[in-house]
């Protein structure tokens, strides 16, 4: 009876597992499944065009794979059929009708597909939109290894006799409405390899660019661009052809915080002011409203999502001279215009057609100074420019019809300094943040700043990957991911190796990104301008010694696997990891080693400063050397993107200067010394070493991995949790066991995350106590453009220091932590009773490596 039971329970089990989606592609017949070579794609003519854009791309990509391409008919022939279309193809019909598909479960929701056999000569895959479909398709084509990357960043595509597909499989709408990139500060890569490689007979970037575009976006599952809007560049509009593309390729067009309607009022194409006058809607609002009503009215066949609102030229704060009462009046009539506009050349409901407001700069201070907007609007969230959320949702915005999104930086042309030139934002870091900006209600347009999108491959890859299914995202594999995605394109026995090698990339450049080691802040006051010093230290704690260590490292590891790859995937490997490791590398060496060179020159020690300087002067060189190498890969097929990006005035790719005399060079070891580790009246306190949390059920705590100078930090909560008494140590709070100090007080030094209230009028509040003194409570409201944000952003910690008084006797302390605001993120705790000697963000010291001090 026992083993007739588990015989019926394990047949069960079998039908439960069969019945269960999947969609699988393999390579051999012993699998099974749908052979795609010798199948016929059928599609409806009278279907949506983007379906037979698509089916074309799907029969190139079968050529890439197997050497043979399907061909497209509107009929079905006796061949093995690949139905393909939207719910709305007869063919689809015809299926439904006959009992063969069951579409009721691909109705609802948006961009959806099914993907499923029927039997061994049919193959379905449908989609409630023409979007939808697309998405199936091109799925099938990423899982029989055509990456969306394959022409972007030269992912080889593996050649394959034969392909098969098992598929039941239907689904879900996507995470967030619209998604995608907005191409900006492209001067100097993406236009200068548009107008003299890519494209040179239009002298820009055009239609050709864009159709590889607009081809990568569709292939990651978004579906918006904000296209390239600097002066360098043709607008986007002055080239007819470019709005039909992105059309082709089912892609809408939305743009910047600072284009209105879709126009770019930096080009002399677009507005003069000689021409046109003044771009002040109080003063010229009628020449305004007819240049954005032409614009409507040229784009208005297309899908697009509408920027409402004005500011100035470019991305200037609003022009004339206006009370914050007639700033908040000037802007709700010029949306109030706007949506005239929308309803005169579109014909839907007003608020069904995309719109969206972006409280970005003055504009933010507008809409808190009670500006109207309507409830059908999508309210955009800007970050600060350097991946800190600045305001989300209140409970009231929650409910808006329009919804929220965000727009999202890993590229910046501006204060306190560019970062125009590698991504360098942790993928922890951005899922940490757009996830409290999802769980407030941002899930209707996400908008990526991606520069000159190379060499920011990885990130683009993983917020589109976000956007389309943030659920399979969480904390413990958001830090993972891009090392998963390289080392499915590279080999799997890589994964370990990669994952080190983004670690310390990332790492390295959370405490002083490539671009800021010039020291030099732009747009500053005189003290701040001008390369200098790095403030990391060559006399202490192995502060330089250790940096450079660990830039050689990972860049000698990086190097070697591009060695030791097969030809055709070490300009991938190059592209998206190899040169933005190694080239950081020289950037740090270039710098510290000057930095040597001068400490030496005044220490009168001539041969060590030449030894340095010498040094120096080879990682710039090799820096150069590095980048033309860039260029000149695949014969040249990215002449012109790749240059360390000068901006507007910033100095970091130049070479800071060196004294070198005739002195025979004297090398200098380098080596970090484990006695340089010691800590005399000190304490380095690692986060994870808690003794006791203290939380109730209404808040979370953990820690993670990817984030901090010792890159791993403390979570206290979420911001979707009530707040806490950041005054009460019993209330939400993580305490450590300190050893005895020989001293009676001490000063405590904080190194948190960056963060902004989640909204207007909470708080970042947090406490800080030793032993059973009353928390000393922190508050810190962050000001844009002030110097103490500037700080922050520089070095990705704001810093706290308190000083309390304790009993030399005690045999140890308890230090402990409050969480007023969850979402606190702690990164590296310091306590000092006069010891700690200068540092740039501090000792960071493995507790074995060290004897403290009484």
């Amino acid at each position: 009876m026992n083993k007739l039971l588990v015989a019926f329970i394990s047949i069960l089990c079998a039908i439960a597992a069969n019945g269960k989606e999947h969609l699988s592609v393999s390579f051999s017949p012993a699998d099974g499944g749908f052979a795609l070579v010798g199948a016929d794609i059928v599609i409806d003519s009278s279907d949506d065009k983007l379906i037979g854009n698509v089916a074309e791309m799907f029969a190139g990509d079968m050529k890439m794979v197997t050497g043979s391409s399907p061909a497209i008919t509107n009929r079905r022939s006796g061949k093995p059929n690949i139905i393909f279309g939207t719910l709305d193809s007869r063919h689809i019909k015809s299926l439904v009708s006959k009992g063969l598909l069951n579409v009721e479960t691909l109705k609802g929701g948006v961009e959806r597909f099914l993907v499923y056999t029927i039997d061994g000569r049919t193959l379905v895959v449908a989609g409630n939109d023409p979007r939808g479909a697309a998405y199936g398709l091109l799925t099938l084509s990423e899982k029989m290894g055509v990456s969306p990357w394959f022409w972007w960043a030269d992912v080889p595509v593996m050649r394959h006799d034969a392909v098969y597909v098992k598929a039941d499989y239907v689904s879900d709408s996507p995470s967030v409405r619209y998604r995608g990139i907005f191409i900006n500060d492209e001067d100097w890569g993406l236009y200068e390899w548009s107008a003299k490689t890519f494209e040179p007979e239009t002298g820009s970037i055009g239609p050709k660019t864009y159709r590889k575009v607009c081809e990568l976006l569709l292939r990651l599952k978004c579906n918006m661009l904000a296209p390239a809007m600097h002066l360098c560049s043709h607008t986007f509009y002055s080239h007819p052809e470019n709005k039909i593309i992105a059309d082709e390729y089912g892609i809408m067009i939305t743009t910047s915080h600072c284009e209105p309607l879709l126009f770019n009022n930096l080009s002399s194409y677009e507005w003069r002011g000689d021409r046109d006058g003044e771009w002040d809607y109080g003063t010229n609002r009628q020449t305004i409203y007819d240049k954005l009503d032409a614009r409507v009215k040229e784009a208005s066949p297309y899908e697009n999502i509408y920027t409402m609102g004005l500011r100035g030229l470019h991305d200037e704060g609003m022009r004339g001279n206006y009370s914050m009462y007639d700033r908040v009046r000037l802007l709700e009539q010029a949306v109030t215009d706007q949506r005239e506009i929308l309803g005169k050349h579109i014909e839907a409901p007003i608020d069904s057609i995309p719109q969206i407001l972006v409280p970005y700069k003055e504009v933010q201070q507008i809409y808190e100074a009670g500006m109207d907007v309507p409830d059908d609007i999508t309210l955009v969230w800007p970050d600060d420019n350097y991946g800190y959320m600045k305001m989300l949702s209140n409970p009231r915005e929650q409910q808006r019809r329009g919804r929220s999104g965000i727009y999202y930086h890993i590229s910046y042309l501006g204060v306190p300094h560019d970062y125009l030139w590698l991504s360098t934002t942790p993928p922890a870091l951005m899922y940490e943040e757009l996830k409290k900006a999802y769980d407030t209600g941002a899930d209707r347009y996400w908008l990526l700043n991606v520069g000159d999108i190379k060499p920011m491959e990885l990130s683009i890859q993983m917020f589109a990957a976000m956007a389309w299914d943030f659920g399979s995202f969480n904390y413990n594999n958001a830090n993972s991911y891009q090392a998963e995605f390289l080392a499915s394109l590279i080999g799997k026995r890589y994964l370990p190796q990669l994952q080190s090698i983004l670690d310390e990339y990332y790492r390295l450049a959370w405490s002083r990104k490539p671009e800021h080691m010039g020291w030099e802040r732009e747009w500053d006051s005189p003290e701040f301008t001008g390369m200098k010093s790095t403030e990391f230290s060559f006399e202490n704690y192995n502060d330089a010694q250790s940096r450079l260590a660990d830039y050689a490292a990972v860049s000698e590891h990086a190097a070697g696997i591009l060695e030791e790859l097969p030809q055709d995937k070490k300009a991938m490997f190059y592209e998206m990891l190899g040169y933005p490791v190694m080239a950081s590398a020289l950037m740090n060496e270039k710098f510290l080693l000057a930095q040597l060179n001068q400490e030496m020159a005044l220490k009168g020690e001539f041969g060590k400063a030449n030894w340095a300087g010498e040094k120096a002067q080879k990682a710039f060189s090799d820096l150069q050397e590095l980048t033309r190498r860039y260029n000149g890969l695949l014969d040249g097929k990215w002449n012109h993107m790749m240059q360390i990006p000068k901006g507007v005035c910033a100095l970091y790719q130049e070479m800071p200067h060196v004294s070198i005399v005739q002195d025979a060079p004297e090398e200098i070891d380098l080596s970090p010394r484990i006695e340089e580790y010691r800590l005399d009246s000190c304490l380095y306190v690692p986060v994870n070493s808690f003794s006791e949390v203290c939380a109730s059920d209404n808040h979370s705590f953990r820690l993670i991995k990817g984030l901090g100078y010792d890159w791993e930090v403390v979570q206290m909560g979420e911001v979707t949790e009530p707040e806490a008494d950041p005054s009460d140590t019993g209330d939400f709070s993580v305490s450590y066991t300190l050893p005895a100090i020989d001293a009676d007080s001490v000063r405590v030094i904080v190194y948190t995350v960056p963060r902004f209230p989640v909204y207007k009028g909470a708080s970042t509040a947090f406490g800080i106590s030793i032993d059973h003194s009353a928390p000393e409570v922190i508050n810190y409201l962050p000001v844009e453009q002030s110097r103490q944000w500037k700080d922050n952003v520089i070095r990705n910690a704001m810093v706290s220091r308190t000083a309390f008084r304790i009993d030399r006797e005690a045999p140890d302390h308890k230090l402990t932590i409050t969480c007023g605001a969850p979402g606190l993120l702690i990164q590296r705790i310091l306590v000092d009773w006069g010891g700690l000697r200068p540092t740039y963000v501090g000792p960071s010291v493995p507790v074995e490596k060290f004897t403290s001090q009484k």
